[in-house]
């Protein structure tokens, strides 16, 4: 794949890597996209896109496909974790529809990342390329891999995650922070647990502290349900998308709980278990030619369900920036996106720490209204309630 001083470098194929890539293009930008990984794999979470990221994706063309495979929730409903109370609830599908201008879809994560690889060229995608050093310059930047090759390229944007090295390069080396908490993931088949109410909803279970909850929500159009459960556990550090846990551990660390919630945990015949990390919200995120977006910039926990649609916004919003911009002003520009995203994506980062946001109703308006095809460029996104 040929590179040049007027190609927009992406370092990392996930959804904001790939949203990014897309609008990019659409934007007139040659572009090219950077992963370590060898081959696309069906690995990962399944995930919860809310009005706001199903919205920024449909403006790009993508939601179609994404509706394809994807569940669409009837409510958000939050329960008391004993006493199966209900403390809010919110009607989604439709009525989000008409509200928000999307529904939310709750879908696997490679379903989605399918549906944006069939926007983008492939040949446009290098696999296989793990970032090994980058260097910016006053003209572009220049990356070498750990298979021996390079890259030379106009701006980079680094959209690989939470452990980033285009962070690094930006801003210097900084681990991110184990929160205490690990997270238990299982999908199992909606016929098993028919008896359960609210199995089209998404659903959140608060436990007895901040740490504790379980979530659950269907899937591939209600024929599964995935479950998400979080607790505090100081002797598990591993983070990973495929480490198996054990049913009996997760089914003994909810004991507590409603026996409509158990009856979901004992539906479960494997678990999957990961450590959660974070860090703390960035001053800044662009810094001449580069810039940062998604868990690059902002990792957050997913206590409100932000992690993808926050990159996806970053994505939409960073194009608009960057439309018909040349290169000579490709750092003011990215100056430009950060201004207009980090002030919302900070508060929503804390927010997610607190895990408070909806638990006795409120209003949902300021994350799932946001329009990112809409809203001003080079300006603060205007978040204005508190998480």
């Amino acid at each position: 794949m040929k590179t040049s001083e007027s190609t927009i470098g992406i370092v990392g194929a996930g959804i904001g890597g790939l949203v990014a890539a897309i609008a990019l293009r659409r934007a007139g930008h040659d572009v090219a996209v950077f992963e370590q990984a060898k081959q696309f794999a069906r690995v990962g979470a399944d995930i919860n896109l809310t009005p706001n990221a199903v919205r920024a994706l449909d403006g790009l063309g993508v939601g179609e496909a994404a509706r394809i495979t994807a569940a669409r929730p009837s409510h958000r409903i939050s329960r008391t974790y004993d006493t199966g109370e209900e403390t809010s609830r919110l009607e989604m599908a439709d009525s989000a529809e008409q509200r928000y201008g999307a529904p939310q879809l709750t879908i696997h994560r490679a379903d989605l990342l399918a549906a944006l690889a069939d926007m983008f060229p492939a040949e446009c995608v290098a696999l296989g390329k793990r970032a090994q050093t980058i260097a910016a310059d006053e003209k572009g930047v220049s990356l070498s891999f750990s298979d021996g090759t390079g890259a030379r390229v106009g701006a980079l944007l680094g959209a690989d995650g939470i452990h980033s090295c285009v962070r690094t390069a930006m801003f210097g080396a900084e681990s991110p922070r184990f929160t205490g908490i690990v997270a238990y993931r299982a999908v199992v088949p909606a016929e098993r647990v028919a008896g359960v109410p609210n199995l089209g909803a998404f659903t959140k279970w608060w436990g007895p502290n901040p740490q504790s909850q379980i979530v659950t929500f269907p899937l591939n159009r209600g024929r599964d349900i995935f479950i998400f459960a979080t607790t505090p556990q100081d002797t598990w550090h591993l983070e990973s998308w495929t480490a198996p846990g054990s049913v009996d551990e997760l089914r003994e660390q909810y004991v507590a709980y409603h026996p409509e919630a158990r009856a979901l945990l004992d539906a479960c015949d494997t678990v999957l278990k990961t450590a959660l990390y974070e860090r703390d919200p960035m001053p800044a995120w662009a810094a001449g030619r580069m810039a940062l977006l998604g868990d690059a910039a902002h990792p957050m926990l997913p206590f409100m369900a932000q992690g993808a649609g926050m990159a996806i916004e970053d994505a939409v919003v960073l194009s608009r920036h960057l439309e018909g911009i040349a290169m000579a002003d490709v750092p003011s520009a990215l100056q430009a996106y950060q201004t207009a995203r980090i002030e919302r994506a900070s508060q929503v980062q804390l927010g997610s720490r607190g895990n408070n946001w909806l638990r006795e109703g409120g209003n949902a308006d300021w994350v799932y209204g946001y329009d990112a095809w809409a809203v001003p460029l080079g300006a603060p996104a205007g978040a204005t309630a508190t998480a």
